[in-house]
């Protein structure tokens, strides 16, 4: 069995609108760090058993909302050396931030500019239902909209860390710089 010896002992948790880089600065940020990779969306898409889109569809939000709750507490309690990538409305229902705050888990806010979010989600669109439908306009305006919305949640992170101009590699380096 291949053992992997882990550099630090710490648990990071990455929130920030969708299309800022959460999961992937945070496969390699805990590649480069030795630790624990976890996307929040797919543990619940394993709990489940379906996609999240299907979940949103046939179970409708607020039972999404509630499992996300449950499946980030639980998924804290059993864990340690991680780096956890959120989904971008975690952190504004049930309670969830004030909730990884009392933790004392290192909070990391991947800030990025509407203009960046817009043209990286524009791109993505087939992929992400929520927004599949938008032309550019419309599109801008819903992540405009949702940026003010959750903005309060996300600046209550410990660290705010912008992902402006720079390279995978540039941004994972500078935030384990930030992060010691």
């Amino acid at each position: 069995m291949l053992s992997v010896q882990i550099l630090y002992s710490m648990n990071i948790v990455l929130l920030g609108y969708m299309g800022c880089g959460k999961s992937t600065i945070g496969r390699r940020l805990a590649e480069r760090l030795k630790l624990r990779f976890f996307d929040l969306d797919e543990l619940i898409e394993e709990q489940e058993g379906q996609q999240i889109s299907e979940l949103f569809a046939s179970k409708g939000e607020l039972y999404f909302r509630k499992t996300e709750a449950e499946v980030l507490r639980s998924f804290v309690a059993e864990n340690d050396n991680f780096v956890l990538a959120l989904g971008g409305g975690t952190p504004c229902y049930a309670n969830n931030m004030d909730f990884l705050l009392e933790q004392h888990l290192k909070t990391v806010y991947l800030k990025a500019q509407l203009k960046t979010l817009v043209e990286r989600l524009r791109d993505q669109k087939e992929q992400r239902p929520l927004i599949s439908s938008f032309d550019e306009s419309e599109l801008t305006e819903f992540i405009a909209k949702h940026l003010f919305e959750r903005r309060f949640y996300y600046e209550k992170a410990g660290l705010h860390y912008s992902v402006e101009a720079q390279v995978i590699e540039q941004s994972v380096m500078a935030l384990e710089k930030q992060l010691f």
